[in-house]
């Protein structure tokens, strides 16, 4: 026991510099309990220690303790549901309202234009201070609230006759390219950003 410990011990302390600050995944009325625990796999996979679930319909408990436990997330998640930081929202308003208290700026993505400031993944810079990435429902897509109330939408540049990702595959790619810049401006950065570059060049 106290090997296993000691071993998960070494682990957190070889991946802490690595983790993303001030990064939050949002996912906005996901239906399925496979979908949200892919998710959790992949922002752990990432460096994100903290999820956000915009669940009106109550698909999913509200308290983060009772979701570790739950076997329709802890297996597909491969367990990272226990090392991730859920908190769920009844209402996109309410989670709005909370990350605008924070001081949060929120980008949504979409397979489709949509509000006033578009970028493809790979324009975009995703080094703000505090930064909330927003992914629809799947198959409603991200609502009309949450694209009024974001800094830009960002697009995932595809080339097939369907232009469309499932969830997982799509938070996947485009948190890797986030997650990536990030990294990259914390290590060079210790003392974080004093103004915001803008997303869309």
């Amino acid at each position: 026991m106290t090997t296993q410990k000691s071993t998960i011990r070494q682990r957190a302390d070889a991946i802490k510099d690595f983790q993303c600050k001030n990064l939050i995944v949002v996912l906005e009325e996901p239906n399925d309990s496979k979908n949200l625990a892919t998710v959790i796999r992949n922002i752990n996979a990432l460096g994100v220690g903290t999820l956000y679930v915009v669940d009106s319909r109550q698909l999913f408990p509200d308290n983060w303790e009772v979701m570790r436990e739950r076997k329709s997330l802890l297996k597909p998640s491969v367990s990272a549901v226990k090392w991730s930081f859920i908190k769920v929202f009844r209402s996109t308003e309410d989670c709005l309202k909370h990350l605008e208290n924070y001081r949060f700026t929120s980008i949504v993505t979409s397979p489709h234009i949509k509000g006033q400031n578009n970028v493809l993944l790979q324009d975009g810079n995703y080094t703000q201070k505090r930064l909330a990435v927003w992914f629809g429902n799947e198959s409603r897509g991200i609502s009309d609230l949450a694209i009024a109330n974001s800094s830009a939408c960002v697009q995932i540049e595809m080339y097939g006759m369907i232009e469309s990702l499932n969830l997982a595959t799509s938070t996947g790619i485009v948190l890797y390219e986030i997650t990536k810049q990030r990294r990259a401006y914390q290590s060079k950065n210790k003392r974080g950003r004093q103004v915001d570059p803008p997303i869309v060049h």
